[in-house]
């Protein structure tokens, strides 16, 4: 195949990129090679967002849709075809400050600055999203934009101050983003349909020089043949994981064979049975859609990483990962999700539940690779919730996530389906608490004797985020809770268990 070189958007030109390692991030290239060091490293690993950007491609209505995402852990090549926008590009020719910073000055939204970069960026993306006429945004909106940013300093009120004061019209004159050049230059970079973006690079491998490939194919046969010619090729999706792979562990990832340019993988389809979601699909999308259907996992979504981590990374790689610790995975489980297989021309299809085979483990053959996640419809008779346990509220890595779905027909459980991350190897179905639920009533004593169950199912280990103890004892009270909120006498209203939750008419103010 042809190679070419990495052509992206930047600073109001399309710039062309060679001779930079496969695995070279979008930090890196920022600070090291063009010297535009307002993006700061922190981490490395996507957690701080000192490093955010924003993104730009076409959506499927050719129009520019705008993410923050890491740039830390983003590797360059993914930005063939794409806009990149930094900390730079929000001043004005004329010097003057765009209303994103000046609400930072304003608000004194920032004291030692290392982090402020990251949030102005975050800040940025909301602001050219926000729909104009709608107001300010609300703080509830403000923390979700900048759930991936961390900052040491200031509380947080300030910022989220300047977030919401950054859009008001009395205060700043609205400066949008003049799209129309943006667009042509993503129109003018567009790559033939039947074309496979291929890039190379001599980089260090095992000790000594080789060449290393990166493949981004725009359709699923291409793709599908790459995956079987190169079977030792890594299969790339957001890098949200596989990134620190390269930043922390500084491993050699030989071949990456990209899924972000295949469009048969980037699709959500309906029908009267089942929600199917491409493999390629953000984490961000396939939890809208997955809410539409199943409104219990709207939490789950808000609090499953950072928005910029949910921006890049997808829901077949988080599934294909097999983290035992993966928020994606009890909830598909429960809901007896299916996974859908692919090598060359051939498809299988397996309950999601069986794919994990041991830690890290799963039952792709060689060659193959996951194309598509099925989730069932909901029923009527579904009774469902999940749960998610962390330290911090947002993108914290779970203690335990737990999800529970019972069938309930005249009053009589059919099916129990119950699993957990984080106590397990894998993610794990709770069999024999399933086995004490079905085919009686839901009530008190079925719960408690499920809840008992627990202890054959599960023996956690302890780690540096709890205790096999603390662990046990969460997974225990969830499915209490589980009981609580779905009993037919008297269910717990969310104002009852949502510890953000309160009764504007019941604070007083302080004398």
């Amino acid at each position: 195949m042809k190679t070419h070189p990495i052509r992206f958007y930047y600073r109001g030109a399309i710039r062309e990129v060679s001779g930079v390692p496969v695995t070279r991030t979008v930090l890196q290239h920022l600070r090291d090679d063009l010297r535009c060091t307002g993006t700061k490293e922190g981490c490395a690993e996507g957690d701080c967002g000192a490093c955010t950007v924003v993104v730009g491609e076409l959506d499927a209505q050719g129009e520019l849709a705008l993410k923050a995402v890491n740039a830390c852990i983003r590797f360059l090549p993914t930005l063939d075809g794409c806009a990149l926008f930094t900390i730079e590009d929000l001043r004005a020719r004329d010097g003057a400050m765009h209303p994103v910073q000046q609400a930072l000055v304003d608000c004194h939204g920032s004291q030692c600055g290392f982090c402020t970069p990251g949030f102005a960026m975050s800040m940025w993306a909301l602001y050219e999203n926000y729909p104009a006429g709608a107001g300010l945004p609300t703080r509830d909106e403000v923390a979700t934009a900048l759930s991936g940013n961390l900052c040491r300093c200031t509380g947080y009120r300030p910022i989220v101050d300047a977030a919401q004061q950054m859009l008001d019209a009395d205060r700043h004159a609205r400066v949008a983003l003049d799209r129309e050049p943006v667009v042509q230059a993503l129109r003018q970079m567009r790559r033939p349909p039947d074309e496979t973006f291929v890039y190379t690079s001599t980089d260090v491998r095992g000790g000594t020089f080789g060449e290393n490939r990166f493949w981004a194919p725009t359709s699923l046969e291409p793709f599908a043949q790459l995956r079987t010619e190169h079977p030792n090729a890594l299969v790339l999706a957001g890098s949200t994981d596989i990134g620190l792979w390269a930043t922390k562990q500084l491993r050699d990832l030989g071949d990456l064979l990209y899924v972000g340019r295949v469009a048969e993988l980037a699709s959500i389809e309906r029908d009267a049975v089942t929600l199917t979601i491409g493999a390629g699909v953000t984490l961000e999308d396939a939890f809208a859609a997955l809410v539409v259907d199943y409104p219990e996992l709207a939490e789950l979504g808000k609090r499953f990483a950072s928005l910029p981590v949910r921006n890049a990374g997808t829901l077949g790689g988080n599934v294909a990962n097999g983290s035992p610790i993966g928020d994606s995975m009890p909830a598909l489980i429960a809901l007896d999700a299916q996974i859908v297989l692919c090598r060359g021309r051939e498809t299988r299809v397996m309950p999601l539940d069986a794919f994990y085979l041991g830690y890290q483990k799963t039952a792709l053959d060689e060659g193959e690779f996951v194309a598509a996640v099925r989730i069932p419809r909901p029923a009527t008779t579904l009774r469902f919730r999940t749960y998610k346990v962390s330290k911090r509220y947002d993108q914290d890595i779970s203690a335990v996530c737990a999800a529970f779905a019972i069938d309930l027909v005249d009053g009589t459980i059919a099916r129990a389906r119950i699993a957990y991350g984080g106590m397990a190897a894998t993610p794990k179905r709770a069999t024999m608490a399933e086995a004490a639920l079905a085919g009686g009533p839901w009530d008190e004593p079925a719960a408690q004797r499920a809840m008992q169950a627990l202890a054959h199912d599960y023996q956690p280990l302890s780690d540096l985020r709890a205790s096999s103890r603390y662990r046990s004892t969460v997974a225990r009270n969830l499915l209490w809770r589980f009981w609580l909120e779905t009993r037919d006498d008297a269910p717990l209203a969310l104002a009852q268990i949502d510890a953000f939750a309160f009764d504007a008419a019941q604070v007083k103010e302080a004398p």
